[in-house]
């Protein structure tokens, strides 16, 4: 009887000892897991929450912690608020000049672009009426419900004012967008571009501006401009110049204007950040072709591919990983 006592007790140390182990073996991998933290656009929400996915799967011993907002009020969150970050991607590559360069960034990568278009669903008033040859006499009708981001915060917000002023251009209508931002309450006007996509949804807003990418991973239905105003197109970028936009500036009472340019995304990695080796690893596979580019646009987002910097000079200060995925384009 004692040996069997003995048998059984040692049966149990040796499961005492595996659960002690498989405890220590978990949290030694908890501690072993470095953040990454990364502030960007909230237009890129659902593409980086798939190349997270990804990138975690492959660098389990990175965690990657993501914060999303307009492009502008997430670059002044690290040079006014000083909050740590180790990645910043804007949907306007030019916040980061403005904002982030040269204090807070030594570079800046134009990996993407996109196009705004109108977004609506079926249960938007004339939703069976609206085209790209008449949607802004229904934005200009009474009732209808439109809005779009705010510009001080971010791109998407004053780009949506700019092509209502090329649209008053283009189609030689004068007076076009002051008539449009009659009808258009400054209730309508939201922090970010993705909160319209629920109004939208849920009926409390008919018509709202939205880059295409984000109307494609939202299901939403869109109207697509011309490129002359859609902001889509570099080829045009001599006409966007036509269209200015003021907005806040770096600090209170201050203003700049936005000028009119294609949509062009930078990224950039943030100056003395908490992890400067996990945010190369990361962006080493945002940029790649075959990793988070292919993401982007299978999300019908298109990216550069090489990823693009303004000169040879800038070239040479990108950490030797990234120099392989980027190319000088002015």
């Amino acid at each position: 009887m004692e040996k069997r006592m003995n048998q059984g007790q040692c049966r149990w140390g040796r499961i005492l000892l595996a659960a002690v182990l498989m405890v220590f073996l978990a949290a030694a991998t908890t501690v072993a897991k470095e953040a990454v933290i990364i502030f960007h656009a909230g237009s890129l929400t659902v593409p980086l929450a798939q190349i997270e996915k990804e990138f975690e799967a492959q660098n389990p011993d990175l965690d990657i912690q993501r914060e999303a907002g307009g492009s502008t009020k997430m670059a002044r969150m690290i040079s006014e608020l000083h909050k740590p970050a180790d990645i910043m991607a804007s949907a306007d590559y030019k916040v980061i000049e403005k904002t982030l360069m040269p204090k807070y960034a030594d570079w800046n990568i134009r990996f993407a672009t996109n196009r705004l278009v109108l977004c609506y669903t079926d249960q938007s008033r004339f939703a069976d009426e609206i085209t790209k040859d008449n949607w802004f006499d229904i934005l200009a009708r009474e009732k209808v419900v439109w809005g779009h981001s705010d510009p001080n915060l971010d791109p998407c917000g004053y780009r949506s004012l700019m092509v209502l002023q090329l649209a008053e251009i283009f189609y030689n209508q004068k007076g076009l967008y002051d008539r449009l931002i009659a009808n258009r309450p400054e209730a309508n006007v939201r922090p970010k571009s993705v909160e319209l996509v629920s109004l939208l949804k849920t009926g409390h807003m008919d018509y709202a501006w939205e880059y295409r990418s984000v109307a494609v991973q939202h299901e939403l239905k869109f109207v697509e401009l011309d490129d002359h105003i859609n902001l889509g197109n570099y080829a045009y970028d001599d006409f966007y110049k036509q269209a200015n936009v003021k907005v806040t500036g770096k600090k209170p009472g201050t203003w700049i204007t936005r000028t009119g340019q294609s949509c062009t995304y930078g990224v950039t990695m943030v100056k003395d950040s908490p992890n400067p080796k996990g945010a190369e690893r990361f962006m080493t596979y945002l940029l790649d072709p075959q990793g988070g580019m292919k993401v982007l646009e299978s999300m019908g987002q298109p990216p550069f591919i090489p990823c693009r910097v303004a000169s040879e000079a800038e070239l040479k200060t990108l950490p030797a990983s990234l120099q392989k995925l980027a190319t000088v384009n002015p």
